[in-house]
């Protein structure tokens, strides 16, 4: 029987839980750089939690000038994503991670949500990004995709946004990466509807500005209850 004194409770997790893999399928890795090695991101990898990794598209392009798009059957404007490259590199990205999960950024993909969120956080599973470019992909690429993903009902560039914005979600969710124990259980849309109560620090006034006197009196019923009142229901 292993004696869990010696660990650290990030030794105990890291004992008893798969470290989680992203990977990113993209024409622009560099966009990750800021992200993927600053604040909670930096710690989580520090911490042996999570693996965030970018898969360069164009090191699978085509022909000498490495080849990733192409002009659309039936004409248009706009170049497509060729699905050779694309499936290149998801076979590469399965090598590192057999079980994870290919996900397209999409705008016709499902709604992401934070109980979407809470759920694939607590997965023993990883994920494949893919990030679109240009004009779109050719529609073979769906063929390997698990879940097509929407972060709105908008367009952008490129899926490197969506995706940072997902990992983003799913990774401050995962036991270990935030500091405070209850710090995900309280926050906005923990419930799938409520959003969170407002809050403030010192000092207690500010330029006329005061702090409601209930948070200051040291009454836990009465702030629970004030907090409760204070709480929002999303639309």
């Amino acid at each position: 029987m292993i004696d869990y004194n010696i660990f650290t409770k990030k030794s105990i997790y890291r004992t008893l839980v798969r470290m989680k893999k992203f990977q990113v399928i993209t024409l622009f890795p560099e966009m990750f750089t800021g992200v993927f090695e600053n604040s909670m991101m930096w710690k989580a990898q520090r911490d042996e939690i999570v693996q965030l990794r970018t898969i360069n598209l164009r090191n699978f392009g085509i022909g000498p000038r490495q080849q990733v798009d192409d002009t659309p059957y039936g004409g248009g404007d706009g170049m497509l994503l060729k699905p050779e490259p694309l499936f290149a590199a998801v076979a590469e990205a399965r090598k590192n991670d057999p079980t994870a999960k290919v996900l397209l950024m999409t705008p016709r993909g499902q709604r992401w949500k934070q109980s979407i969120a809470q759920n694939w956080s607590e997965s023993d599973h990883g994920y494949i990004f893919i990030c679109g470019r240009y004009e779109g992909y050719d529609e073979r690429i769906v063929s390997l995709v698990d879940e097509q993903v929407s972060v709105g009902d908008y367009v952008l560039t490129g899926g490197e946004l969506p995706a940072m914005t997902i990992i983003d979600s799913i990774v401050r969710l995962i036991p270990g990466v935030l500091g405070g124990e209850s710090s995900a259980q309280i926050e906005s849309f923990s419930d799938g509807e409520t959003l969170e109560f407002p809050q403030y620090t010192k000092p207690a006034e500010f330029e006329g500005m005061a702090v409601p006197e209930v948070l200051l009196n040291g009454n836990h019923a009465l702030i629970a209850k004030w907090r409760a009142d204070h709480s929002f229901k999303a639309e």
